[in-house]
Order: C-alpha cells, then structure tokens, then sequence
C-alpha cells in the first residue's frame, strides 16, 4: 500500500510538470501539448514565452508595414535632388526598422506562426500606401518627391502608431509590447520631425 501511494504522488508530480511546461501560451487553439516524450523534449511554443493572437497579428502586420517603409526609403533615396534632411531621414527610418522586421520574424517562427507578412493584413486605417501612391512617388522628383515623401510617411508612420498601441493594449508577449512601445516613441518623434521638415519645404 505504500509503494502504491508513493508511486501515485510521483505520477502526480509529473504530471502537474508537463502541464506548467505547456502553459506558456494562450494563442495556439487546436495545439496538441498533452504530452512530450521526456522532460527535455518541451515544445518550441512553450520555449517562446507566453503570447496571444494579437502579438502574432502585430508582428504580422508591422512587419508589411516597415516593409513598405523601406519601400518608400529606397524610392526617395534611389532620386536626385531631394532635400538633404528628408534623405536624412530616409535613411534613418530604413536603419530602424529592418533589424525590428528581422526581430519580428524571429518571434513568428518561435511561435510556430506563419512569417508571410501580409498574412491578415487589414490596409484600412493602417497608413499603408496604396498602388497608385507608390507610383507617385516613383514618379516624382526634386522637391515635389521630398514633399509626397514626407506626407506619405508622415501617414504611414500615424498607422504604425494606432497599430502599436493596439499592441500594448492587448497584447502579452512583454517584448512585442515593449517593441511596440518603442514604435510609439520613435515614430512619434519621426513625425514631429517630418512635420517640421514639411513646413520649411520651398
């Protein structure tokens, strides 16, 4: 009889441990984490820390987003003519957010979530360009490039905004809402600064 009751304490304890092991996300509906063959075989799921479908859907989307803003850096960059600051900043929107779109990738395949960017992808409100937009700009030059630039950006970057505070309202992963807070931070700033560049275009 104590051999029995030691043994089911024991199973008990294992139990209880590959179920805290499992844990670690709410966000992976349909996942089987019922089980693992040894205690060194966690799941990757459970390694990534805790997240919801809002910090999948953020890195998703955010990642479209700075695509396209490197998309529009390169186009001003690739011109002549173009006011010295708005290169600047150009430069420095691009230098910024490719090593946040390499971060963000890393933590969708972490989470076993899809890396295609455009995945749910919702353009409204988001300050995505459209089609029509990106060829403008394409086919602008000097001043008049500088100007659509730094109006196109300005929006995009008030999108990514809306899009990180959604983030640190509801999402759980504590580095995407911290990244998320930092976009707040720098795009905010980025826009103030574009705003003033704006206003002392000729």
């Amino acid at each position: 009889m104590r051999t029995r009751t030691i043994l089911t304490i024991a199973g008990a304890i294992v139990a209880l441990t590959t179920l805290v092991g499992c844990s670690g996300t709410d966000s992976t509906s349909g996942m089987d984490h019922a089980s693992t063959s040894t205690p060194d075989t966690a799941s990757p799921i459970a390694e990534a820390g805790t997240f919801n479908d809002q910090d999948i859907a953020f890195a998703q989307m955010m990642t479209a987003h700075h695509e396209q803003a490197i998309e529009m850096a390169d186009t001003l960059l690739s011109k002549t003519g173009v006011d010295e600051q708005v290169v600047q900043t150009a430069s420095n929107i691009k230098a910024a957010q490719q090593p946040e779109i390499d971060t963000m990738a890393d933590w969708l395949k972490s989470w076993g979530a899809s890396t295609n960017s455009m995945t749910g992808m919702d353009h409204g409100g988001s300050g995505m360009m459209s089609d029509a937009d990106m060829n403008a700009l394409a086919q602008a030059n000097g001043t008049d490039a500088s100007r659509m630039f730094l109006e196109q950006m300005i929006e995009h970057h008030q999108g990514a905004v809306a899009m990180a505070q959604t983030e640190v309202d509801a999402g759980q992963n504590t580095d995407a809402v911290a990244l998320a807070q930092k976009i707040i931070t720098d795009q905010t700033a980025e826009i103030a600064e574009m705003q003033k560049q704006l206003s002392e275009l000729p």
